[in-house]
């Protein structure tokens, strides 16, 4: 019997010197494989829209986990992050606004893991080649990624990941970029999938 999955993966749109996403671009060319259904939407960087986004893909469609990419500056390797926080967001939105309060959500936890273990995905060989490397990161930065990725969390009751990719360097471009991000969410998927059967998981409400 094969397993259906109904994942969003979400990624940002053009912001700041970027006029083109490398993680919108990687990932319009990416399949997952026979038995799971991925369904895409393109993130605008502004707090109120991508918000009002989150909360209907997981209110309307409910989906099993939402995998979002971000970009990476600076870095040269994949991070996979842990952990998203609540308050602090003072950089402005491309429509020049921050949240209200400069939080996430109003009464939500100061941060929110993911139910995912990045660490583990982080430490496991995955199929990588040798140039090819995944580092493990406590929190995004304060911006809108960290901002989908809490509100993420916080809808869909911590069943989100959040990968930032390169922008420049030879991991950057999509002959070398998907297959990596193939194998991470396939892995992250399997494991999601065995916490989902166990008897002793775990559950957060989001209200």
């Amino acid at each position: 019997q094969s397993f259906f999955f109904n994942d969003i993966c979400s990624e940002f749109g053009p912001f700041r010197q970027c006029l083109v996403n490398p993680s919108w671009e990687g990932w319009k060319i990416t399949g997952l494989g026979e038995g799971i259904e991925a369904q895409t939407a393109e993130i605008p960087v502004s707090y109120a829209k991508a918000q009002q986004i989150l909360a209907e893909i997981w209110q309307n469609m409910k989906p099993k986990v939402a995998v979002h990419l971000g970009i990476a500056p600076g870095t040269k390797c994949i991070i996979l992050e842990q952990t998203a926080k609540n308050h602090d967001y003072k950089d402005r939105d491309v429509c020049g606004f921050c949240p209200a309060g400069n939080f996430c959500i109003e009464g939500g936890a100061e941060q929110l893991d993911s139910i995912i273990s990045m660490r583990s995905l982080a430490n496991s060989p995955l199929g990588f080649t040798s140039k090819a490397r995944v580092c493990n990161m406590s929190s995004a930065h304060r911006y809108l990624c960290d901002f989908v990725y809490y509100c993420s969390l916080y809808y869909g009751q911590r069943r989100a990941a959040l990968i930032h990719v390169p922008v420049s360097g030879s991991l950057a471009h999509p002959d070398r970029l998907v297959p990596q991000l193939q194998a991470i969410i396939l892995a992250l998927l399997q494991q999601l999938d065995k916490h989902s059967s166990s008897p002793t998981k775990s559950t957060c409400s989001a209200g």
